[in-house]
C-alpha cells in the first residue's frame, strides 16, 4: 500500500510555519507529525503539499492509495479505522476528511472541501489535530506524554550519573551519547526524555515534560518548564517555559521564552526575552494569514511563532502574542509591531525589505555550520515565499 500526507485548509491556518513545509512536518511533543504515522503504520509517507515545496516534499502514486491529513495526530485507533478503508472510502470526523483510499486519478480530490457522492465513514473515536500554530504549544504537553510512551516502550534508558539530582527516575528515558552531569531533572509532573547524543551541562534546572531530540544542548544553568521541545541540534540557555523548536535553532543566552513555537535556522540574541500575558491578563491576539487581520486565540498565555531562518538581536523584546515570518531580522531598543512579515529587517524604529540575496547568505553560513547545504531547491523554496508575501511589505 502507498501511503500519502496531505494538505488540507489548515495549512493556511498554521503560516508562517508552513511557508516552508507541510502540515505533517511540524514538530510537536518528541517527533514530526510524519514521524508519528511511520512509526505507528511501520512505513514511509510522501507528501501532497504546495506546488513550491513539492520538489523537496514530492508525491509518489500508485494504483491504490491511503491518504491521512497530515495535521491529525496518529493513533492506534485511528489506524485500526484507516487500515479498514476501501478504494473509494473515507474517513470523516464533522465534514474533516482524516484519510480516503484512493486510486492515482483520484488523489486531488482529497483537498476538496466537498464531500457529496463519496462512501463517507464516520469516525466516532479521539483524536487531536493542529490547526492553529498555538497548538503546538498548547498540545505539546499531551502530545510529548504520548510519544514518551511509544518511544520507550520496552526499552532501558542509559544510566542517570550519580552527580544527577533526580525526581521521578522512572519518568526519564536517556538515550545513547546523551550526557547529563550535575543537573536537576525533575520528572514528577512529566516526562523527560534525553536524545541520542544530547547534552545537559552543568546546573540546568528542568521540570519536565521536556524532550530533547539528537544532538540538541541545554547550556550552563538554563531554567527549563514544560512542557518544552527541543528539536535537532538546538541549543538553549536562559529560561524556557513550553517552548517548542523545531530543529537547528538556537537560543544560547540568559533571556526569557515561553509558550512560544519556533521554525528551523533561528537564532535569539543574548538577553531577549518575550511576553507571554498581557499587563491587563485579557484574552491574547495573534496575527492570522487567511483573516488578514488579528485573531483571538481564546489563551491568556502566547508568545512567539517565528517562521525558518529568522534572528533576533540581542536584547530584543517581544510584546504578547507577535509572529515573525520567514527570515526576518529584528533588532534594536523598544517594543516592534506584533506582525513582522517575512524578509523583514528592522525594530521599533521601523523596518525595510531584507534582500534576497543576504538571506541566502547567511542561510548558506549557517546551514553549513550543520552539516546541511543551502541548495538550489531551498533557493527555490526562499524565492517563491519572498514573492507570495510582497504585499505585507509594502508599508516599509
Amino acid at each position: 500500500m502507498n501511503y500519502i500526507l496531505f494538505d488540507d485548509g489548515a495549512w493556511n491556518e498554521l503560516l508562517p510555519l508552513t511557508f516552508t513545509r507541510p502540515v505533517s512536518e511540524l514538530r510537536i511533543g518528541i517527533t514530526t507529525i510524519r514521524e508519528k504515522w511511520e512509526r505507528l503504520l511501520n512505513t514511509e509517507f510522501s507528501f501532497l503539499t504546495q506546488e513550491y515545496l513539492s520538489e523537496k516534499y514530492p508525491l509518489k502514486k500508485d494504483d491504490t492509495n491511503i491518504l491521512i491529513n497530515g495535521s491529525v495526530i496518529a493513533n492506534k485507533e485511528l489506524i485500526d479505522a484507516i487500515q479498514n478503508l476501501r478504494e473509494g472510502d473515507f474517513l470523516i470526523a464533522n465534514n474533516l476528511v482524516i484519510a480516503a483510499c484512493l486510486n492515482a486519478d483520484e488523489i486531488a480530490q482529497v483537498q476538496k472541501e466537498k464531500l457529496e457522492g463519496v462512501n463517507a465513514i464516520e469516525f466516532t473515536g479521539e483524536f487531536d489535530r493542529i490547526n492553529k500554530t498555538y497548538d503546538i504549544f498548547s498540545l505539546n504537553d499531551k502530545i510529548l506524554r504520548q510519544d514518551f510512551a511509544l518511544l520507550t516502550e520496552g526499552r532501558q534508558s542509559q544510566p542517570i550519573s550519580d552527580t544527577v539530582n533526580v525526581l521521578g527516575k522512572e519518568n526519564i528515558f536517556i538515550e545513547e551519547g546523551a550526557s547529563v552531569e550535575f543537573a536537576t531533572l525533575n520528572a514528577q509532573k512529566g516526562p523527560i526524555y534525553i536524545g541520542k547524543d544530547a547534552e545537559i551541562m552543568e546546573g540546568v534546572l528542568v521540570r519536565g515534560p521536556l524532550a530533547m531530540c539528537e544532538h540538541s544542548v541545554l547550556n550552563l544553568g538554563a531554567k527549563i518548564y514544560g512542557a518544552t521541545t527541543l528539536g535537532p541540534y538546538c541549543k538553549c540557555g536562559g529560561e524556557l517555559n513550553n517552548v517548542v523548536m523545531f530543529g537547528y535553532s538556537n537560543k544560547g543566552h540568559d533571556g526569557f521564552l515561553g509558550n512560544a513555537v519556533l521554525g528551523e535556522w533561528c537564532n535569539i540574541g543574548a538577553d531577549t526575552n518575550n511576553s507571554n500575558l498581557k499587563n491587563n491578563y485579557s484574552q491574547v491576539k495573534l496575527w492570522n494569514y487567511v483573516s488578514q487581520n488579528f485573531a483571538r486565540t481564546g489563551l491568556q498565555f502566547c508568545g512567539t511563532i517565528m517562521g525558518d531562518h529568522s534572528k533576533l538581536g540581542i536584547n530584543t523584546m517581544l510584546n504578547t502574542g507577535t509572529v515573525i515570518g520567514v527570515s526576518s531580522n529584528v533588532f534594536g531598543a523598544g517594543f516592534p509591531r506584533n506582525f513582522i512579515p517575512s524578509f523583514s529587517m528592522g525594530g521599533h524604529h521601523g523596518f525595510k525589505e531584507y534582500r534576497l540575496n543576504a538571506t541566502y547568505e547567511v542561510a548558506d553560513l549557517v546551514m553549513k555550520r550543520r552539516g546541511k547545504e543551502f541548495d538550489d531547491v531551498e533557493k527555490r523554496i526562499l524565492s517563491h515565499i519572498f514573492e507570495m508575501t510582497k504585499e505585507y511589505r509594502k508599508s516599509f
